[in-house]
This record gives C-alpha cells, sequence and structure tokens, in this order.
C-alpha cells in the first residue's frame, strides 16, 4: 500500500519538482503547475490523489480498466483529472502515474532531459 510519505517522496524526485498547498493539502508543482495533489476532504478521501491525465477519454480507460484504483467524482466531471486510491496501486505503479502527470506539465525541453 502506497502512503502519503511515499507519494510525496516519488513526486519530489521528478526533476524541479516542489510541494505546496492547494486546498489546504499538499500537492506537488512543476515550474509552477501543479500535476499532483492529495486529497483530503474528509475520511472517506483519505488516501485518494488527484492527478491530470491527457484526456477525458484516457480518464475513462483508467477507470474502466481498473476501477478498484481510479475512480471519479460529480466535481470532476468534464475534466481531464482522475482520482487514484493509494491502497490500490503499489509505488511503482504510483511513481509511473506521478512521471505521466509531471510529464503533462513540464515544460517540453525539461521532459526531453528527463527522458534522455
Amino acid at each position: 500500500m502506497v502512503t502519503e510519505d511515499d507519494v510525496r517522496r516519488l513526486a519530489l524526485a521528478l526533476p524541479e519538482t516542489v510541494e505546496k498547498t492547494m486546498y489546504g493539502t499538499p500537492a506537488f508543482y512543476v515550474r509552477g503547475k501543479w500535476f499532483a495533489r492529495v486529497r483530503e476532504e474528509g475520511p472517506a478521501a483519505a488516501g485518494v490523489l488527484v492527478l491530470p491525465v491527457g484526456s477525458e477519454e484516457e480518464k475513462a480507460g483508467l477507470i474502466a480498466a481498473e476501477p478498484a484504483a481510479f475512480f471519479t467524482t460529480p466535481h470532476y466531471d468534464g475534466y481531464a483529472a482522475v482520482l487514484v486510491r493509494f491502497g490500490a496501486v503499489d509505488a511503482e505503479e504510483m511513481g509511473e502515474l506521478l512521471a505521466d502527470a509531471w510529464r503533462l506539465r513540464a515544460p517540453k525541453r525539461l521532459v526531453a532531459r528527463f527522458d534522455a
């Protein structure tokens, strides 16, 4: 099971990532753009990460493929962002998810250096 500390460690390992708060919860940014946010809006939301994805179609595909891990709420309808349950993914998968979200928000040259 992934913990908030695991998410923090994995996110901060990505180039030029900083941690700030967003809506009172920890969030991770690359050059001023958020790419992950811990969602803690009550006990039912504990252990959930909000991540941007490439499209609403990608979001729907993730949810359909692994509904135990990925979900959404009406608040995120119409947005290319998915919610991920910490307890349903391992650290390797969480690292891949964070890196993919980081790639969406990081400048192209920084992504190219990271991927080289």
